[in-house]
């Protein structure tokens, strides 16, 4: 009976574990350099962050806002950064409790660099999904061992 129980617990826990699509809980910015920078936020889904709140940094004041703007209903921002400020600008975007860091590195002839966040790494997925496996088989375990006594 035990056996069984126990067997029946891990096959639901293994499909239970099995992850499902999550829309909307992430975001992605990226960025297109003309004379201006271009950045387009994104929710995971590729859905537009339209109205996201942009924060940009300036590289000699990190920590104080030197622009707040907001994104167009496409997502798309555009700016021209102080060519007397060359180094890494830092630009947040964020909406609802989504948002995404982009850090654009801009040269002293405004060369541009980007460089951003790509999602989860595949270490990442596997430490989720295996701490996922450990909770279901954790409270299989206790509620096997709470029904023995």
């Amino acid at each position: 009976m035990k056996v069984k129980l126990l067997t029946t617990v891990l096959v639901l826990c293994f499909f239970l574990s099995v992850p499902a699509v999550a829309s909307a809980h992430g975001a992605k910015i990226s960025c297109e350099t003309k004379k201006a920078i271009e950045i387009t936020a994104t929710y995971d889904s590729g859905e537009p962050l339209s109205g996201g709140q942009v924060t940009i940094y300036a590289p000699d004041d990190p920590s104080t806002p030197w622009r707040k703007a907001k994104c167009d209903e496409n997502g798309k921002y555009i700016f021209i950064p102080d060519p007397s400020k060359p180094g890494t600008w830092d630009i947040q975007v964020r909406q609802a409790g989504h948002g995404d860091m982009i850090h654009i590195p801009v040269g002293e002839d405004m060369t541009v660099g980007a460089s951003g966040s790509t999602g989860y790494t595949p270490l990442q997925i596997i430490l989720m999904g295996a701490c996922v496996v450990w909770g279901f088989i954790g409270t299989a375990l206790f509620f096997s061992v709470r029904r023995g006594r």
